[in-house]
């Protein structure tokens, strides 16, 4: 008798949610494996990049260079997904800058346009082109440059001078030197070039840049030094964080001591990257000033799919699951889970934010890949493409008010997310 009341009673706090059949434990172990999945899935198509870039370089012509670009923009894909572990975790917080900083003053690394000038009042490397130079002087003291290394990148140049424009390795080093700079603005692309439209609008750099034999733009060997050396970085980087997120790794321990922190970890990185970086930083400021500039993959015209994949990471954290470029799946239990047993209302809202948000960014996405680019999009005047940005944005700042919702539901107590004044007080963008 005492076993039947026993299991009537459990059933019945099950069914009010008033227990919790999902452990946070739990909830952190699958965000963990997720982020371990993510991670290895980075450095595999970096790995890829890498090789392609080592063809383009014994090889130049079109089509290695065609490869090259077409092996970034994949290996973004997974990269972009792992941004949701960004701002509640320290360790990738601390990491971060050295493979996803931006935007950067691209003449520091090598020739860029006259249109770009000659110098610049809050940048003393701003046009330094390393590329061209064997000699240069940083923080008052002189630098040999001749061999271009990993040290000279990373622990030399590296915001240089605390200077956060003065980014010489990571993702959009590498994108810069593929592609070099995009001239198009907000405009229509130059009459010569062909493609998609993410084609026609991007850089448009010739492989010749790294021919020795037939060299353009020149310093051409110490040019694919540069491109070989930063890669090089990048893969570092990545197998760093990949060890991190490990059975014993730094991040996965500290996630999972203590799994209430864990909980708040996540969310302060969904809501964070949601509202204050990605609505705020990355898109409205970009549509505020019709700037083509402020666009996030602004050389290969890739912006559209950095901000779709951001929204498919926060999906994955929200839903612990995550599909890897080999087609597997991984799985376990959830946030949905967690909230769904305290408030299945709450979940329901949340998960249709999430989708609106999705479907927001698949317009986004279709758009910048059958009419025009997203810096087109953002265009003074372009009321349509405007208007497909703004949902988006709207999109983001909608989830995130479930976010806080969800952060109340499950008793975390006071968590800070990012802002952004394009957001929060919009006219100090203008003073």
């Amino acid at each position: 008798m005492r076993k039947f009341l026993l299991a009537a009673t459990m059933a019945a706090l099950m069914s009010t949610g008033a227990y919790a059949a999902v452990e946070p434990k739990a909830v952190v172990k699958t965000y963990a494996d997720v982020a371990q999945a993510g991670y290895e899935d980075a450095l595999t198509t970096a790995r890829d990049l890498q090789k392609s870039i080592a063809d383009l370089l014994a090889k130049p012509s079109p089509a290695t260079l065609k490869t090259a670009r077409d092996a970034w923009i994949l290996a973004r894909i997974p990269y972009q997904q792992t941004e949701a572990y960004r701002f509640g975790n320290p360790i990738v917080d601390d990491w971060e800058g050295r493979v996803n900083a931006w935007p950067l003053d691209e003449g520091m690394i090598d020739y860029v346009d006259a249109s770009y000038g000659t110098d610049s009042d809050a940048n003393a490397y701003y046009v330094v082109n390393v590329i061209a130079n064997k000699n240069l002087s940083v923080g008052g003291k002189k630098v040999d440059a001749s061999d271009i290394t990993t040290t000279l990148l990373r622990d030399v140049l590296h915001e240089a001078d605390g200077n956060e424009a003065n980014v010489s390795s990571g993702y959009h080093a590498i994108e810069f030197l593929l592609w070099g700079q995009d001239l198009n603005g907000t405009g229509p692309a130059s009459a010569d070039r062909s493609g998609t439209p993410q084609e026609r609008h991007a850089g448009n750099r010739p492989h010749t840049d790294y021919d020795t034999a037939n060299c353009t733009g020149g310093n051409c060997e110490r040019r694919g030094q540069y491109l070989k050396v930063a890669t090089d970085l990048l893969i570092a980087d990545l197998e760093e964080m990949v060890a991190n997120w490990q059975a014993q790794g730094d991040a996965r321990k500290a996630m999972q001591e203590d799994p209430k922190a864990g909980l708040t970890a996540m969310l302060t990185g969904l809501g964070s990257l949601s509202y204050g970086e990605l609505a705020g930083e990355r898109i409205k400021l970009g549509l505020m000033l019709h700037d083509p500039e402020e666009e996030h993959d602004c050389f290969s015209d890739n912006t559209h799919n950095s901000h779709f994949y951001d929204q498919v990471g926060m999906m994955n954290v929200y839903q612990g699951q995550y599909k890897r470029v080999d087609g597997s799946v991984v799985k376990g239990a959830s946030l949905s889970d967690l909230v769904k047993a305290r408030d299945p209302r709450l979940d329901a809202e949340m998960q249709e934010k999430l989708d609106a948000t999705f479907k927001a960014m698949q317009a986004m996405k279709h758009r910048a890949e059958t009419v025009e680019t997203y810096d087109q999009m953002i265009a003074q005047g372009n009321e349509q493409g405007n208007a497909i940005v703004q949902a988006v944005i709207d999109g983001l700042v909608a989830q995130t008010r479930s976010i806080e919702r969800v952060i109340a539901a499950l008793e975390l107590g006071n968590i800070e997310l990012e802002g952004s004044d394009s957001l929060d007080q919009p006219d100090a963008v203008f003073k």
